[in-house]
């Protein structure tokens, strides 16, 4: 099913400071940066897109197996080749963190399996890959797997996922 998709980050801000004989001065710094991908399984093209908002109990972990276990919002399974975006964020509720990374079967996000992302309360991660094949590989069975963590007990954890991959 077709799937076209813009990513936009935007961060703006103004730095200021009030001149000995004079009067303000500021540094306006803007990087805005627009990622469109297009149906497909090329460069800047994406064919799958998964999205949930799920909860861990305190201390849970799971593994999001991004190839052939997941639904999509059609009830379609997805089975990604190739992780080409995900966000997640972290509901500003939580106590404790969300953390990624870390499975047995990782998809290379973080460079293996022990790198890891903590996601505070309130926050976001954001990693786009635009390009053509072999970016993040996603591989049945052996890398696969997006681990998600409750970093400590006592509370739970609610975090939002977008997913966008490739089939091929």
């Amino acid at each position: 099913m077709p799937v076209t998709t813009e990513i936009r980050a935007i961060f703006s801000a103004n730095q200021t400071v009030t001149l000995d004989l004079g009067g303000p001065a500021s540094a306006p710094i803007l990087l805005d940066k627009t990622y469109p991908f297009s149906s497909g399984t090329g460069a800047n093209q994406a064919d799958l897109v998964w999205q949930d908002t799920r909860t861990l109990a305190a201390s849970a972990t799971e593994d999001l197996d991004l190839a052939g276990v997941l639904a999509d919002a059609f009830g379609a399974t997805i089975t990604a080749a190739e992780l080409v975006a995900i966000m997640v964020t972290a509901d500003a509720a939580n106590t404790n963190d969300v953390v990624l990374g870390a499975a047995t079967q990782p998809i290379p996000l973080f460079g293996g399996t022990l790198g890891t992302f903590a996601v505070k309360p309130g926050g976001m991660f954001l990693s786009v890959a635009p390009g053509g094949a072999g970016q993040l590989t996603v591989g049945a069975g052996a890398t696969d797997d997006l681990k998600v963590t409750n970093s400590s007990s006592g509370t739970a954890v609610t975090y939002s996922i977008i997913v966008l991959a490739r089939t091929a």
